[in-house]
């Protein structure tokens, strides 16, 4: 129990028996008031209010301790509310007994209203999952017939039918990052094999859009998990494409650090800040009308699946750079 919760107990003491107190001073003035009145002797007054005010220190401090016990007994419910709401255990008052039912009645409710949320977000994830893998069959269809065409029509469509299959591709990330299954393989991974895995995935797209790539590769290993992994660096791809109208993209190995950079439309200071959170689409969403919002929360929330820390530095027209930092618990070498 800490200080803070004592002192309020301590406090709530004194509200709760302030007119007793209060009476007990009357009481004892107009003992007094009495003495003098008849001229008595004073000792037996002076005996009866030490006696008193004894007593009264006596019955406070059981009184205290009694409440004290109430509110660790609180303090441990209240830490577990959610789950011993039916164990109340017996009131020890009327009043008391009424807070137990008005606590029970929430819990009923709470309870129900729960099992009907997990019960919709279950028929959420399976409806999803199943429309994503349904929605992959006429896709590979689309990319077959498109495959022995090579025209600038061709081109430009394979370059849509991608972004379909990242979109897709992000429903499923997303549906994947609020399963309470810890899907996490770690394991050790060539770092230079897993930048190289995204940058061949999403090589068609640079090539398209006429971008320029630089890549120093390093011999890193490094302890994560490729899906996730993946789904950043596909993310910062993604963005990367979607923002750069010239120049390139750039990707650097330091020792622990990542840096993504492009030479884009940049972000506005304003902006960086905020833009991992879920939803937050920033002056160039609003602007251009392509953001949903849901990229770079979607990057930052796999980065923190696999203990990566993800920062940001951007400046408008010049461009932006992405810092991957593994976590001195993942093991580089």
């Amino acid at each position: 129990m800490n200080k803070g919760i004592a002192g309020k107990v301590f406090s709530d003491c004194i509200k709760k028996y302030f007119i007793i107190y209060i009476l007990l001073l009357i009481l004892n003035v107009a003992e007094l008031g009495i003495f003098k009145l008849y001229d008595l002797p004073m000792e037996p007054f002076f005996y009866a209010m030490i006696l008193s005010i004894v007593f009264g220190i006596i019955l406070f401090t059981v009184i205290y301790v009694l409440a004290m016990n109430k509110a660790q007994k609180r303090e441990r419910l209240r830490e577990s509310i959610l789950s011993e709401w039916k164990n109340l255990g017996e009131a020890d008052s009327y009043e008391e007994e009424d807070y137990h039912e008005m606590i029970q009645k929430l819990g009923v409710q709470i309870e129900a209203l729960t099992q009907e949320y997990v019960s919709e977000k279950k028929d959420m994830i399976d409806y999803y999952t199943v429309w994503v893998h349904q929605i992959k069959t006429p896709i590979s269809v689309l990319r077959m017939r498109l495959g022995a065409e090579d025209d600038d029509n061709s081109r430009a469509l394979r370059a849509e039918l991608f972004r379909i299959e990242q979109y897709v591709d992000m429903v499923l990330q997303y549906i994947r990052l609020g399963s309470e299954t810890n899907d996490i393989v770690v394991e050790e991974c060539s770092l230079d094999e897993l930048i190289k895995e995204s940058i061949h995935k999403y090589s068609s797209q640079i090539i398209l859009r006429k971008l320029k790539l630089q890549y120093e590769p390093e011999e890193v290993k490094v302890i994560t998990d490729r899906k996730w992994f993946a789904c950043i660096m596909d993310q910062l791809f993604s963005n990367a494409v979607k923002y750069t109208q010239s120049g390139g993209i750039s990707i650097k190995v330091e020792g622990r650090k990542v840096y993504f950079s492009d030479t884009g439309i940049g972000i506005a200071a304003e902006d960086v800040p905020r833009i991992f959170e879920k939803g937050y689409t920033g002056l160039n969403g609003r602007t251009g009308n392509k953001s949903s919002g849901l990229g770079l929360y979607l990057c930052k929330q796999a980065a923190d699946k696999i203990s990566v820390k993800l920062s940001c530095e951007s400046e408008p027209g010049k461009g932006t750079t992405f810092v991957l930092e593994f976590s001195d618990k993942v093991n580089i070498y």
